[in-house]
């Protein structure tokens, strides 16, 4: 009987390793997915401000023209690798942390199995203890049997339990130091990127010949139009950073004017990407759609 309860004592700690797995690694999921669209808005409001800025840059002089133009190509550069992150974030962190549920709920259905199993041997037990004190000697013998069979169950279901969760408890340390992995990696490219082009937009903006645009202003303002030759734009087309940024704007504007015209999604997403919710259950657990844990 202390042998059952020493087994006892083991299932309970592998269920608390399982319940920790559900609980913290639902609460990964949906902070990373939160984490992931908060990203996609931050990049769809900077489109916006690209957008601003080219508008405004259309409507001043050549010399703020040619420099709010720079300025918004870079901005909208950064925008692409922002896109980029988001793309990796949802591909290599929060999808692979959705489908943890369903290795937590396998590994749960084992430990089911063996509490089935111990059950059983506890009920011969208590069988035979009975027979002991009561009956005959033959149906003695027959009930230990029947332990014996249970317990030998028991202990090969214990052993197979044991491999699973070890099995578990390694690939989720593995899994758990991949997603943090990927998740630093990816913010370490994006910033890296943009801070290149930031400096970029920096030297534009510290180039920018206020003196020579002012008195271009004054000129227009005392109608002495031809006194001052001005710089010519070596380019107006825009970049193609600029013209997916404007494409990314397009596609903003139409979802919002979905969401203004049905009633029935108060809160359509506001960006390009709709990255699905991590569905929890009680205490923050992941939970797979259809399933429960």
């Amino acid at each position: 009987m202390n042998i059952v309860f020493s087994r006892d004592s083991q299932v309970r700690g592998m269920d608390n390793t399982m319940t920790n797995a559900e609980k913290y690694f639902g609460q990964f999921c949906s902070l990373l997915a939160a984490y992931t669209r908060k990203t996609a808005r931050l990049r769809d409001k900077a489109d916006q401000l690209v957008k601003q800025l080219i508008d405004f840059a259309n409507s001043e002089n050549p010399e703020l023209r040619a420099t709010m133009r720079g300025f918004a190509e870079d901005l909208a550069k950064v925008q692409d690798y922002r896109q980029a992150q988001v793309e990796r974030l949802e591909t290599k962190v929060v999808n692979p942390l959705k489908l943890y549920g369903a290795q937590i709920k396998q590994t749960r259905a084992e430990i089911k199995k063996f509490k089935r199993v111990q059950s059983h041997e506890i009920k011969q037990l208590e069988k035979l203890e009975k027979l002991r004190q009561k009956s005959p000697w033959d149906r003695q013998m027959i009930a230990e049997t029947r332990v014996q069979r249970a317990a030998m169950d028991s202990s090969r279901t214990t052993l197979q339990l044991e491999e699973t969760v070890d099995a578990f408890q390694r690939q989720k340390l593995k899994d758990l130091q991949t997603f943090f992995s990927n998740f630093v990696t990816i913010e370490m490219v994006f910033h890296a990127k943009a801070l290149e082009v930031y400096s970029s937009a920096f030297q534009t903006l510290e180039k920018y010949d206020l003196e020579r645009d002012l008195q271009d202003f004054r000129a227009k303002m005392q109608g002495v139009y031809g006194h001052y030759d001005t710089q010519p734009l070596a380019n107006t087309n825009p970049s193609p950073s600029v013209l997916q940024s404007l494409a990314r704007q397009g596609t903003l504007q139409v979802q919002l004017c979905r969401a203004n015209e049905d009633p029935e999604h108060p809160h359509a997403n506001h960006g390009r990407f709709s990255l699905p919710h991590c569905v929890c259950g009680q205490g923050g657990y992941l939970m797979l759609p259809g399933h429960s844990l």
